[in-house]
């Protein structure tokens, strides 16, 4: 269930992936929030980088810094997350999860799920068109983010 402030970290989550697309990256983008409040954003950084684990959801919580505890917060993310970004929502016990895309990448939200972690799949269209794109335009930076 979707609460109001969502669709702000929703639309942020987006911004980010645009960020990384217009930098040359991977269009994938992360927001980490305590309910209302704004605690970071980020977003893949594998190509600016050179960093293989420099996805979306890694920055985002490299910028939030310590947490003296994550299980009061809602990571959002414009992209279904890889294995390697389940299991660290999983190691931090990070509640809950908002993902814009599960269309052009998924197979992990039953993985959150089986580990209580609440997944709510929002199909935000921005997203979706915007990796649709991006997969289209560079498939093999695509195969190669996903090891295909």
């Amino acid at each position: 269930m979707l609460n109001d402030y969502d669709l702000e970290f929703i639309e942020l989550a987006y911004s980010e992936a645009k960020k990384s697309y217009d930098e040359g990256g991977l269009p994938i983008g992360s927001a980490l929030a305590r309910g209302p409040e704004f605690i970071a954003a980020g977003h893949n950084q594998r190509v600016q980088q050179g960093d293989p684990i420099a996805h979306g959801e890694m920055d985002c919580l490299r910028k939030a810094g310590r947490q003296k505890s994550y299980r009061d917060l809602t990571l959002y993310t414009s992209l279904s997350p890889c294995m390697m970004c389940s299991g660290t929502i999983v190691q931090f016990k990070i509640p809950r999860i908002v993902i814009n895309d599960t269309q052009n990448f998924g197979g992990n939200e039953e993985f959150l799920k089986s580990r209580g972690i609440e997944v709510i799949d929002v199909a935000h269209p921005a997203s979706l068109e915007l990796m649709a794109r991006f997969i289209r335009e560079k498939p093999e930076l695509w195969n190669e983010d996903i090891m295909e």
